[in-house]
């Protein structure tokens, strides 16, 4: 029994280790595929397409094609360094604009919280209305609740913005008091083993989680190809637009949005981070914070930086 388990188990990882590289393999002639016929998942006009693009969209094949790209970008920045380092500042770049453009949110969202006062309590308003010819007008519940949009923009959209510049809360219990390379080593661990993972496990369960408020029939992650293209002939759309009170906000299929743009971005960004940290390794602590564009309070202020 002992051996047959012993055999059982190293031919079940020695499987499992074929498959791996088989998907790899594939990926390659997936994304040549893809590229070449996005007629097949781009052309929504077809309810067949939209249902290959849901299934694709969450699907081993679509994992390892990104897993993939990843690999042969990393072997080229290993090869050319300054290659990974402008990768690493597109990459810290666009989490930088997508985040300093997303915070004015926070602005946003006080400056209709002061609206909303004063039109309920002043104006005694049970309605706003915004814009000219034909208005945007609903209920002042409506705006009260959207206010919760903003602030999901800013926690989805702002997340790696905030990591760039330092922002994120860190519990330290060893990582001040060990060498500048065994820091190097811990961050491009937690990029592979943490951040990374949990990008990937967001994605996968809140993209059916997304499309489910979107459309009918509504897909599962258990769904073949196949029985979705079968589901693609009673397809229509069904954007979900019910609200917690009658006259509340009544677009939270948004909110599902913002969740794949967040799993999206906390991905891409574990990468730069991995990329980063190899770089500092490789480098030296010359290179730590080489290229970061970090926001500045102004001369003077350099106490209060990353406190804000």
């Amino acid at each position: 029994m002992q051996d047959e388990n012993g055999i059982s188990f190293f031919g079940a990882l020695w499987n499992g280790l074929i498959w791996f590289v088989q998907n790899i393999a594939e990926a390659f002639y997936n994304f040549g595929y893809a590229i070449t016929h996005p007629q097949l998942w781009l052309d929504w006009s077809d309810k067949e397409a939209i249902m290959r693009f849901v299934y694709y969209g969450g699907s081993v094949e679509f994992f390892f094609v990104v897993f993939t790209l990843f690999l042969v970008l990393t072997v080229i920045g290993v090869m050319y360094r300054d290659v990974m380092w402008k990768m690493v500042r597109g990459l810290e770049g666009f989490a930088n604009v997508t985040g300093r453009f997303f915070a004015w949110a926070g602005l946003l969202m006080v400056v209709q919280q002061i609206i909303i006062v004063f039109m309920q309590r002043v104006f005694t308003r049970a309605d706003m209305a915004f814009g000219f010819g034909i208005p945007f007008q609903k209920d002042i519940s409506w705006f009260a609740e959207e206010l919760k949009l903003y602030n999901a923009m800013v926690v989805c959209m702002c997340c790696t913005y905030t990591f760039v510049q330092g922002g994120h809360v860190r519990v330290d219990l060893i990582y001040a008091g060990i060498s500048h390379r065994a820091k190097r080593v811990v961050d491009m661990c937690g990029a592979l083993l943490f951040m990374m993972p949990m990008a990937v496990l967001t994605w996968m369960y809140g993209w059916y989680f997304m499309w489910r408020h979107l459309i009918v029939p509504k897909p599962s992650a258990s769904d073949t190809l196949d029985r979705l293209v079968a589901k693609s002939r009673a397809l229509r759309w069904n954007v979900e637009t019910i609200g917690f009170s009658p006259n509340g906000f009544n677009a939270y299929f948004l909110f599902k949005i913002l969740l794949m743009l967040f799993a999206g971005m906390v991905f891409l960004h574990a990468i730069a981070f991995l990329w980063r940290s190899y770089l500092e390794y490789v480098e030296g602590q010359e290179s730590t914070g080489k290229y970061l564009d970090k926001d500045s309070l102004g001369e003077g202020e350099e106490a209060y930086e990353g406190a804000h």
